[in-house]
């Protein structure tokens, strides 16, 4: 029934042998629990009680991105041996943390289920990735009541998200971490760069002022745009579309895990970059600026003049960029500036949940068992509080609010990832939140405000207020999309060569480089991927 193109046509397929890629092979989507003898004398709709813990030492391996935070062990620190003694000891469980680099997350996890060492939650931000690892059949169906026994808190939390979005072809698949209504993604730019070549950034009010605004930078000597190479995440194109978008045309060039080349949104999104890098307006090796570090370090050094990143609170961004140009000065770069002039200032909504999770196919059931009781007791808020904010006292003290005010001058052994420790207790919710709205609101500012640039964050939440009703979330189809599966991997690498060549090419050659790139992208694969999500759109299958 599921097919394993998706390893098949892997990058690192060729450092694999056949022997490995066909462990995963095999039809592993049985019904969950069948992959061990059941528990003695329990009958139908029964589970095994495990609240004074397992009788023998259960192991789960927890998946934990790693982010290169410099002095950060995303496996052994204070908070993972803190899981250890107060959860895992108490359940006899030996709780595992795996790290998964963020910037190659689907290469880490292929590698690792192929050597059948992946973790027993596989997850994804995107759901078109999650459908493809489920169409690899290496996570198993679900039984939703065995989640509800095991985590009540966590089912109350998310059982109704979890019914409504994790079944695919008619079987329990998917659960889900829970996405509040919130983002802290900023783009900042060199104030002092807009201000020093006779504009303010509230002039910024398209892509047209924003150009007019680089050839300034250019002319004074000041630096560039910054710029990275695509990948991952291909939601490039947004504001270049028209509005409002077809919800037809919307499920078939939306698409995280496939970049859209041929369309016409995308043809004016290289034409404006191709234009920027003739002109020296953008950085010109912005093909070779590949993770978050290497964009960000054009920005600190005063080479580039904006960057795009999560804010918090702890974030050394500012600190950094300060110590090479002390004259800096920031702010948030209006969401307007990129967007051509008619257009709407368009953006990926996220679906309502965080996480997409699904459970190992070689998972055992005492595993999967202990898996919902990490869950349930991660969901419990104090617990969500102290990985969120650290040990009173220390990292943190209460306010008359009751929200934890931050000790920006705390180093010791509790210190806490430079994220907050997201990457831990994303696992059930996105965002920390607190009993109220306001409060958590407050709290969120906090979160995300570094001492001295609290108005950052007043100015990035007025920004994404603004903008709410022009963010649309990608189509979620309810089907395997087994073109996509088969192809995406060698096309998202197509894509680059393409759209870097054409990036590349003189102002004059672009349109003839342009059809070319088309043509060819389309022949490698991605015409049969519109043929079928356009038979998956006539269907009616997606939401």
């Amino acid at each position: 029934m599921m097919n394993k193109k998706g390893f098949v046509s892997l990058m690192m397929a060729s450092a694999m042998t056949a022997g490995l890629l066909a462990g995963c092979s095999g039809n592993n989507n049985e019904s969950a629990g069948s992959n061990t003898a059941p528990a003695n004398n329990l009958a139908e709709g029964e589970f095994a009680d495990y609240s004074q813990g397992f009788k023998e030492r259960v192991t789960i391996d927890i998946p934990v991105y790693e982010r290169a935070f410099e002095g950060w062990n995303v496996t052994d620190n204070y908070y993972t041996r803190w899981v250890q003694s107060e959860f895992g000891d108490k359940y006899n469980i030996e709780v595992n943390y795996v790290p998964i680099t963020r910037s190659s997350e689907v290469t880490d996890y292929e590698q690792l289920l192929a050597s059948h060492k992946a973790p027993d939650i596989i997850f994804h931000y995107d759901m078109p990735q999650a459908l493809t690892y489920y169409g690899e059949d290496v996570m198993q169906p679900l039984n939703y009541e065995e989640i509800e026994n095991y985590a009540p808190t966590y089912w109350g939390n998310m059982g109704e998200t979890i019914q409504q979005y994790g079944t695919v072809d008619d079987q329990n698949i998917f659960f889900f971490a829970a996405r509040p209504e919130a983002d802290n993604f900023v783009n900042i730019i060199r104030k002092d760069w807009v201000e020093k070549v006779g504009m303010k950034v509230e002039d910024l009010t398209s892509l047209e002022k924003y150009n007019e605004m680089l050839v300034k930078w250019k002319e004074a000597g000041l630096g560039v745009t910054g710029g990275n190479l695509l990948a991952n995440n291909f939601n490039f194109n947004y504001a270049f579309r028209e509005w409002p978008v077809d919800e037809n045309y919307r499920a078939l060039y939306s698409d995280l895990s496939v970049a859209d080349l041929p369309s016409a949104d995308t043809e004016r999104f290289l034409r404006n970059l191709n234009y920027q890098y003739n002109n020296g307006l953008v950085d010109k090796e912005f093909y070779l600026r590949t993770d978050e570090n290497k964009i960000k370090s054009e920005f600190v050094a005063g080479k580039t003049g904006n960057f795009g990143f999560y804010m918090t609170n702890n974030t050394d961004v500012f600190a950094a960029t300060l110590a090479n140009n002390p004259d800096a000065e920031f702010a948030v770069m209006p969401p307007y500036a990129l967007v051509p002039e008619g257009n709407k200032p368009q953006q990926r909504a996220y679906w309502p949940f965080g996480f997409i999770m699904g459970i190992n196919y070689e998972t055992t059931d005492q595993e999967r068992a202990a898996v919902w009781m990490y869950l349930e007791w991660l969901s419990q808020p104090e617990n969500l509080f102290k990985f969120q904010n650290g040990v009173e006292g220390e990292n943190y003290t209460l306010d008359a609010d009751g929200i934890a005010v931050k000790n920006a001058d705390y180093t010791g052994e509790a210190v806490l990832a430079q994220n907050n420790n997201k990457d831990y207790w994303a696992l059930v919710t996105e965002i920390a939140q607190y009993p109220d709205a306001e409060t958590t609101l407050k709290a969120n500012k906090r979160n995300w405000s570094p001492a001295g640039y609290e108005d950052l964050v007043d100015q990035m939440i007025q920004y994404y207020n603004e903008t709410a009703e022009f963010r649309t979330p990608d189509a979620m189809f309810t089907v395997v999309l087994e073109k996509v599966n088969e192809y995406k991997t060698d096309l998202n690498s197509l894509f680059q060569e393409l759209y870097v060549k054409t990036v590349l090419a003189p102002e004059a050659e672009f349109d003839a480089t342009y059809a070319e790139a088309k043509e060819t992208y389309l022949n490698a694969g991605y015409q049969e991927i519109l043929d079928e999500k356009q038979a998956a759109i006539d269907a009616g299958s997606f939401r």
